[in-house]
């Protein structure tokens, strides 16, 4: 299986953008001053966890028994629509025994607060999501940032696109050999609104959130100008466990 480098488990993850650049102090009559560098205000998961940013759409969270990588551009390129299309990949980690994934284990924690289930798949085939299959295959970016040790890459089938043949089931075995990967969908029938997402993911002994930001577009520049110091921020916030 193709696989990157390892993540440090330190990878990939995280946007919480807040916080524009912070003003520059007036130079000195004859040195000038480097700006203060930007800082973002850190979301509080509420459960102990590592949090890390990868890239602008890529997000990872995991605890001593779960890890869960987030692409969420799809989601960010819909803004106002009502179905959301996010990228997942799981395993488990250390010593933990295999765990069957199920549909109900995904929730989707929006900004007014609200917790959703992932859709039905009658509602995903009958809404039109085709176009949202079609871009995320051609514009998004890579999932596959698992530790090196789940090294057998699987399918998390609770939905499949429109026109494939590929079966539809309600769970998947996770194991810490196994990195599975897989589209999930969200209807949001008031659309897709900017601000703080949390994708939910229950395991056998513990929860991992995994927060997204759907930006604007000053955010999203805000971000892609800043990403190496906002990262460094995040680390620093979230330390992985020596």
């Amino acid at each position: 299986m193709p696989m990157r480098r390892r993540p440090n488990l330190l990878l990939a993850g995280l946007l919480f953008l807040a916080a524009a650049l912070a003003p520059a102090a007036p130079p000195a009559p004859a040195v000038a001053q480097a700006p203060n560098p930007p800082t973002v205000q850190m979301p509080e998961p509420g459960v102990p966890e590592v949090i890390t940013l990868k890239g602008k759409f890529l997000r990872v969270a995991y605890n001593d028994e779960g890890f869960v990588v987030l692409g969420f551009m799809s989601a960010n390129r819909a803004i106002g629509g009502e179905w959301m299309l996010l990228e997942v990949g799981t395993t488990l980690l250390g010593k933990s025994p295999a765990y069957a994934l199920t549909r109900d284990a995904i929730s989707l924690e929006t900004p007014d607060g609200k917790t959703l289930p992932m859709a039905a798949v009658n509602d995903q085939r009958a809404g039109g999501t085709e176009a949202l299959q079609w871009r995320a295959t051609r514009e998004n970016p890579s999932i596959l940032y698992f530790p090196t040790f789940a090294s057998e890459l699987c399918r998390i089938p609770f939905f499949a696109d429109v026109d494939s043949p590929a079966m539809v089931f309600d769970q998947v075995e996770l194991s810490n050999r196994r990195g599975c990967i897989g589209r999930i969908y969200f209807h949001l029938p008031g659309g897709i609104a900017l601000g703080q997402h949390w994708l939910n993911v229950k395991f056998a002994a513990s929860v991992v959130r995994v927060p997204f930001t759907i930006l604007t577009p000053a955010e999203e520049q805000y971000l892609q100008e800043n990403l190496k110091e906002i990262k460094k921020q995040v680390e620093e916030a979230f330390p992985p466990k020596r």
